[in-house]
């Protein structure tokens, strides 16, 4: 497996470097999983490979492969991941008092962002003969390696919290793989996922640890640059659990803004739960952290982020900042974003939503000032946190009268002063 296009492995604390045809997670100079590694890329290399016009027709995430840290010859496992669309959203906008987009990363093949990680880490593994994959998931990366090792093959071994949605968990099932479900929390998942890992010799797909995870993931900062050339936002905003989507996204930008493709790059705005805050409260420079996640948006139920530090990073390189919002209101934005415009998330893919209206009334985000909100899982991944958004479905008799009789009220009650 050659990656003439790779120069390094780079930890992020202490700048040691490795082999990056070889498979190793963390740096080995820190205890547990604090040396994170950064991909480092010969870019004189790329630009020799890259053959692209960045007209905006982007079918997937594999038109910028010149990119991604696969060898030439590999045999690339994918189900059309990326290339999803920009969409235009003037309610919305007009909803929120600022301009928006939104990018639907929930139209991926298995309903996730996560996706473009994926076809990332199952190419990988099968080029380095690795049978088995696995990771620890709240559900949507349980789902997205399913798919992925299902297409290539392989053998997938999840491991997920006892707590985990059972909607995001028969997904999975259908792909045929094992579902482990542990009787504790994410980041306990997380820690056997490690070290069954370690024991096994398992192809690790958790993207705070695996190095290649965010170079699949910054494909929608590709994706985003091209989209958006000419006319840049002010800013883009994210959920953020684990850390990796937001750094992943802004490495991806600013890597064509320094390769002269735009002209300019977004500030980055990161959402957290306020139950699951430990980014936001590093990047503030809160000492109250808590480890304990609590909050319904499960995808960035996340106690201990592993990539604090990326995407505290990209926060700051960008001029960008971090809010969080509760999860009261990231059910209203769930509602929000589709009756304004028909897209259907769940709780951690409205969380941007609800960031953008906190932004907006705290003024960090100006009335005059451009907004894309990266949509990252779709709805049908947890209805019934969206059920606890609505009203429910309403009973009447099988008559007209009784349709009659609710409509006309209706009438008869928005007519009155």
């Amino acid at each position: 497996m050659e990656l003439p296009h790779v120069r390094t492995l780079e930890c992020t604390l202490c700048g040691e470097t490795y082999d990056p045809e070889e498979i190793i997670y963390t740096c080995p100079e820190h205890e547990g999983v604090a040396g994170i590694l950064e991909v480092k890329y010969d870019y004189d290399e790329i630009l020799d490979r890259f053959d692209e016009e960045l007209d905006g027709n982007i079918d997937s995430q594999w038109k910028y492969r010149a990119f991604l840290p696969v060898a030439d010859d590999a045999a690339v496992v994918t189900l059309g991941e990326g290339g999803t669309d920009l969409l235009e959203t003037p309610r919305l906008s007009e909803e929120l008092g600022v301009e928006m987009r939104i990018k639907n990363d929930g139209t991926n093949p298995t309903g996730c962002f996560k996706d473009r990680a994926s076809s990332v880490a199952v190419t990988i593994a099968r080029e380095h003969g690795r049978d088995v994959v696995t990771c620890a998931s709240t559900g949507n990366a349980a789902a997205s390696l399913a798919a992925y090792a299902a297409r290539s093959g392989l053998d997938a071994r999840i491991f997920v919290p006892g707590d985990a949605p059972e909607g995001k968990l028969v997904q999975p099932l259908v792909y045929g793989a094992d579902v482990l479900a542990v009787e504790g929390s994410y980041d306990e998942a997380y820690d056997l996922s490690l070290e069954v890992t370690d024991e096994y010799g398992w192809y690790n797909r958790n993207a705070a640890i695996n190095p290649f995870q965010v170079e699949g993931k910054r494909t929608v900062g590709h994706e985003l640059a091209e989209q958006t050339r000419g006319e840049v936002p002010d800013w883009v905003v994210f959920s953020m659990g684990d850390g990796c989507t937001i750094a992943g996204c802004w490495k991806g930008f600013s890597e064509f803004a320094d390769l002269d493709f735009v002209e300019e790059t977004p500030k980055m705005l990161g959402v957290q739960a306020e139950g699951a805050s430990g980014i936001h409260d590093a990047f503030h420079e809160h000492d109250d952290v808590d480890e304990i996640a609590d909050t319904l948006a499960d995808s960035i139920a996340v106690g201990r982020p592993r990539n604090t530090l990326k995407a505290c990073r990209a926060l700051e390189e960008s001029g960008g900042t971090a809010v969080t919002v509760t999860d009261e209101e990231i059910l209203a934005a769930e509602t929000l974003l589709g009756r304004s415009e028909g897209i259907y998330a769940e709780p951690a893919g409205a969380a941007p939503i609800a960031g953008i209206q906190r932004a907006v009334e705290e003024g960090i985000i100006a009335p005059d000032e451009t907004v894309v909100a990266v949509v990252t899982g779709f709805g049908l991944k947890d209805t019934a946190s969206a059920k606890r958004a609505t009203d429910g479905v309403t009973s009447i008799e099988p008559t007209l009268s009784a349709v009659t009789t609710r409509y006309d009220a209706e009438t008869e009650s928005a007519s009155q002063p």
